[in-house]
């Protein structure tokens, strides 16, 4: 394992998103997005992503898949190499054929999740390795086959719980920094994160823990004034980013790409 940072990256991913996006899944009816919406979000993003460090790899949009702006759900990548997975949502499912030539020519690893079902939403990175959670989209065969494919990575891996109707694992947490997470109070009170310092979302801003913390930088949805007043009190450089229309389709900061560290 390396010394480096989990949160130090050099490189993303991330798709343009589709006029499509706007049929997005969601658990629960926020009202639909706009393709304008969606689309000032993710260049202020992207724009930001540079400021902080990061070359992106930019692809096209995909009109047949209105989620695959949400590239991290696909697959993973890590600087020895990238998994395709299996996500759980069936619609889905061919996001990973769209996705696997882009990685197969980036990395010289990549390896295929061999059965199961998971989201990479599911997957967060820690120094003390990486975090699986169950959830209606990562099933217990995907995980137990993501930690076999993470042991070929040479990645310490466990398998842990996503609290009832949390679509996502990190839809309630996110690495502040290789000692801190922060966390929901449900996600907080499971003890799941008993080796790390933690910082809990305020009530009613439990949506703010889909933060992201990129080098120097922590990325926050810009509707949590609470969350973010917490974390510059505590020190951390905070960025926030506008995540209103994507929220409408379940989805956060971290869920826009794929971040690694690359050697060359």
């Amino acid at each position: 394992m390396t010394s480096r940072p989990a949160y130090h990256f050099n490189s993303i991913i991330v798709r343009e998103p589709s006029r499509s996006v706007v049929n997005g899944l969601r658990a629960e009816d926020r009202g639909s997005p706009t393709y304008e919406g969606v689309k000032a979000e993710h260049d202020a993003y992207l724009e930001a992503m540079r400021k902080a460090g990061v070359t992106a790899t930019v692809l096209p949009p995909l009109e047949a898949f209105p989620d695959s702006i949400f590239v991290e759900d696909p697959a993973l990548v890590f600087s020895e190499g990238a998994i395709l997975l299996r996500p759980g949502a069936a619609k889905r499912e061919k996001e990973v054929e769209e996705i696997a030539p882009t990685l197969r020519d980036m990395f010289d690893t990549v390896l295929d999740l061999p059965a199961g079902y998971a989201d990479g939403g599911d997957v967060l990175t820690t120094p003390e390795g990486v975090m699986i959670g169950l959830s209606a989209r990562t099933d217990r065969a995907g995980a137990a086959a993501l930690r076999t494919c993470l042991d070929q990575l040479g990645r310490n891996s466990e398998i842990v719980a996503t609290p009832e109707g949390v679509l996502h694992f990190k839809t309630d947490c996110s690495l502040l920094d290789d000692e801190t997470i922060l966390s929901t109070n449900r996600l907080a009170r499971s003890g799941v994160f008993q080796k790390f310092r933690q910082m809990v979302i305020p009530e009613g801003e439990e949506p703010a823990a889909n933060a992201l913390r990129v080098n120097d930088v922590v990325f926050v949805g810009a509707d949590f004034p609470r969350t973010i007043e917490m974390l510059d009190k505590a020190g951390y450089k905070v960025v926030p980013l506008k995540t209103t229309e994507i929220g409408k389709i379940d989805a956060g900061l971290s869920c826009m790409s794929l971040r690694w560290f690359s050697r060359e």
